[in-house]
């Protein structure tokens, strides 16, 4: 009973611990991200990023009601801009997903010019 517990309790660790894979903005940018010259636009770049990791069913699409909320348009995500930078550079979002160093260098970026409408 013991060999069979100890043999299940390993396999679960192995399989949650095999799942863990977080890439903080330190490690992918040791000193910082440098934002000179780069202006991600809104609508070509931010906008689809958005909708294709976080504004999906179940997560932060029309009207969801967790804790941060719908993230579908501009004024939503302009107003949580500072959240969306924090989650995505701490690894904490999106959540069953992973993004590109450049997909995260963008949103960085992006909110670090003012989060514009462009």
């Amino acid at each position: 009973m013991k060999k069979q517990l100890f043999i299940i309790t390993t396999i679960v660790s192995v399989v949650f611990l095999s799942g863990c894979y977080y890439d903080t903005a330190e490690l992918l940018y040791p000193g910082g991200m440098d934002c000179s010259g780069v202006a991600p636009s809104y609508s070509t770049t931010i906008a689809p990023l958005i909708q294709s990791k976080c504004a999906m069913g179940g997560c932060h699409s029309a009207g969801v009601t967790n804790s941060g909320g719908p993230l579908t348009n501009y004024n939503e995500n302009k107003a949580k801009a500072a959240a969306i930078k924090t989650t995505v550079l701490n690894g904490s979002m999106p959540k069953g997903m992973t993004m590109t160093a450049d997909e995260i260098k963008a949103i960085n970026c992006w909110v670090d010019n003012g989060s514009l409408n462009n």
